[in-house]
């Protein structure tokens, strides 16, 4: 299957960038602490990508590949620029509070844990990394990566993730990041995140 190739995402399409990243990380036991309810998880966690790849939209980058069967996205790459200082996303703890509604604790404690281990040293985030369940195994995400990553590489500018799972840290560790000490950030119920930095 050829797909057809990355380019910028466009303003009108955030909310199915937003849909994009919660179909695909539908399963991840973050997202299960986030939004338990199988009902509820894709629309809340859509809402919730959604402002924040609105923000990297002006603060650093939403790249994208169209699905190559019709409508719709295949994949998608969310960055943040931490090379800058940029604000906050535009109200962002009353749209937290309106999306979340009775999860709106549990998305406080994520935003509080990210918060407390970002890093401090320039870089850029590699916030979300997604594709769609129809088109995994595609290298979509490795190219996704490595579009950015040569750029980065190119300006000596280093770059910055949150791991998921064990799966995606192997994946990583492919692509040059190596684990941060401390490795682990932990949820309130004890689900981990990794920390990795690709460094130049």
């Amino acid at each position: 299957m050829t797909f057809p190739e990355i380019r910028p995402a466009r303003e009108e399409e955030i909310p199915a960038v937003g849909h994009l990243i919660s179909l695909s990380f539908f399963d991840l036991a973050a997202d299960a602490y986030l939004v338990p309810p199988l009902d509820d998880r894709l629309p809340v966690l859509a809402d919730w990508f959604a402002v924040l790849s609105e923000h990297a939209l002006k603060y650093g980058r939403v790249d994208v590949i169209d699905n190559p069967e019709g409508d719709g996205l295949a994949a998608t790459a969310v960055w943040f620029d931490y090379t800058t200082e940029a604000p906050a996303p535009e109200n962002y703890d009353e749209r937290l509070r309106s999306l979340a509604g009775e999860y709106l604790d549990r998305f406080q404690a994520l935003d509080e844990i990210f918060e407390k281990h970002h890093p401090h040293d320039t870089h850029w985030h590699l916030a979300f990394l997604a594709v769609h369940p129809d088109h995994q195994a595609h290298g979509l995400g490795s190219m996704l990566m490595k579009r950015t990553h040569d750029e980065l590489d190119a300006a000596g500018v280093p770059a910055y993730l949150e791991a998921t799972n064990e799966n995606n840290v192997r994946l990583y560790r492919r692509t040059g990041y190596a684990d941060m000490d401390p490795f682990e950030m932990l949820l309130p119920d004890g689900t981990p995140f990794f920390r990795m930095w690709r460094a130049v």
